[in-house]
């Protein structure tokens, strides 16, 4: 999911506290709303929810027996004060902000939707030598943006799966859409990002992959993550639950009749638990963060 504006998030943020402030206090698991309001965290603004998730809205409504409406958020932040202040019920994000939510809101994971090989790996220079992660130790290594699931925490999990030190050992230089392409003119020794980034950039560049040669895939990275506003009742989380993974197939179709939300074709909508995105926190901790509560880059 994307990073949206630091300025916007913030004022957002302050406004949702006044709010949250006099709600939280009365936070109990026992709304029954008849109309579910639903956000996502990497679509700004009411026409891009309605061009982007129309047709699932009127697929989750028919499955649920309930309206379904939208509501638009500015960024993930904006997200969780939605959350925090009841503004919101069911709001879909990515892993790394699932994490950041969790912590500030207490939001329930209600369903994961998979990615097909929502992988990260490593490449190296073709002449480095370089045949294992631990023998990047000294070098440079290029990675996308700051708090990416697939551009930063997941090939640092790999380095320090394999050893390495990513604060100490390698300086990983984040440099945003130009990550491959710096990779690719020799900037550094090294890139770690989204597998499939790296499968669609040799096939757009018209490369192979000993051109650019994998050292590392990682294991599958949690999944993006449909969660419930805390003070949701059981009952409608688990109705919400039920209803998804029963229509599961009708509701991926209607998610990827869309262009823009391709990257979900062969989905599926599976249950889910918080320690699924342990991985993620350890991730986060290799990097140096130990508090949740607030996102990467805010």
């Amino acid at each position: 999911m994307k990073r949206r504006s630091f300025l916007q998030s913030t004022a957002l943020f302050f406004a949702g506290l006044a709010i949250a402030a006099c709600t939280n206090s009365q936070t109990t698991s026992d709304r029954t709303p008849d109309t579910i309001k639903f956000a996502v965290t990497d679509v700004q603004g009411l026409e891009e929810l309605q061009r982007d998730y129309e047709p699932f809205r009127d697929a989750l409504t028919e499955a649920l027996g309930k309206d379904i409406e939208f509501f638009p958020v500015a960024d993930r932040t904006a997200a969780a004060v939605a959350l925090q202040s009841d503004q919101v019920d069911v709001v879909l994000t990515g892993p790394a902000e699932y994490v950041v939510i969790r912590a500030k809101t207490n939001a329930v994971p209600v369903v994961a939707l998979t990615r097909l090989n929502y992988r990260s790996a490593i490449a190296v220079q073709p002449d480095s030598g370089i045949r294992e992660v631990s023998e990047l130790k000294g070098k440079k290594v290029a990675m996308s943006d700051l708090g990416s699931t697939s551009g930063q925490l997941g090939p640092t999990k790999i380095l320090v799966d394999g050893g390495i030190d990513p604060e100490a050992d390698v300086e990983i230089l984040l440099l945003g859409d130009t990550d491959l392409q710096a990779f690719k003119n020799g900037e550094t020794d090294a890139w770690g990002g989204s597998a499939l980034d790296y499968e669609r950039f040799l096939e757009a560049e018209g490369l192979k992959e000993e051109d650019f040669p994998l050292i590392e895939v990682g294991s599958a990275l949690p999944n993006d993550v449909f969660v419930a506003s805390s003070s949701l009742a059981p009952e409608v989380v688990d109705e919400i639950k039920q209803a998804m993974v029963e229509n599961q197939e009708i509701l991926v179709n209607a998610i990827i009749s869309v262009d823009a939300n391709q990257k979900y074709t062969g989905s599926e909508i599976i249950e889910v638990q918080d320690s699924d995105y342990d991985s993620i926190r350890e991730a986060y901790q290799a990097i140096g963060i130990d508090d949740f509560t607030e996102f990467v880059g805010d």
